[in-house]
């Protein structure tokens, strides 16, 4: 698999935070490199991005269903829904963040990684409508609970500076401040 359709490594790592059978939405799933890797671990996956092209290459992955919807134009199209969890990887449109953490079920958990304000030094995107200022993305999740806040630059699968944040929804019990979720 190339680098490139890789699921983040970010998202690997919080992954295991929504077990078999947990509602997952893919918010701008491209590919479907993330909606797999959660189908894969026996979620039920909602995959939503504004190209059809995507739906089609998600077509024969069970337990994905997708939708083609412009997040940027349309009404949000999850309203009055809730997943245990909502993942968005470089993506920003900042008007969805009220309505990602309303996505959120009790106790579910926001995985979020996208560019921010440094990355022209690596290329695109450079336009600051398209780049998280700095803490912006902490801003966003105020009210959830943080478990993990990164800010700075990547250098696979390409160069970048980025902000990533995995943070939970609701009253949260002692289980569900587990950094190694994969351990027993």
């Amino acid at each position: 698999m190339h680098e490139a359709d890789a699921p983040s490594s970010w998202v690997r790592r919080w992954a295991p935070l929504a077990g078999a059978g947990a509602r997952v939405l893919d918010v701008a799933c491209g590919g479907g490199r993330h909606a797999r890797l959660f189908a894969a671990r026996g979620a039920i996956v909602d995959a939503v991005d504004r190209d059809p092209a995507a739906g089609a290459a998600l077509a024969e992955v069970g337990h994905v269903r997708f939708l083609a919807a412009d997040l940027e134009r349309d009404a949000w199209p999850y309203e009055g829904q809730r997943f245990d969890a909502v993942v968005v990887v470089n993506y920003l449109h900042r008007p969805l963040f009220a309505a990602l953490r309303a996505a959120l079920a009790p106790r579910g958990v926001l995985i979020y990684e996208t560019f921010a304000h440094g990355n022209a030094a690596f290329g695109r995107p450079s336009n600051p409508d398209f780049l998280l200022a700095p803490g912006e993305l902490l801003q966003a999740c105020a009210g959830l609970h943080v478990l993990a806040f990164e800010d700075g630059v990547l250098a696979l699968p390409q160069p970048a500076r980025v902000q990533r944040i995995c943070a939970r929804a609701g009253a949260l019990a002692l289980a569900d401040l587990r950094l190694d979720p994969d351990r027993d």
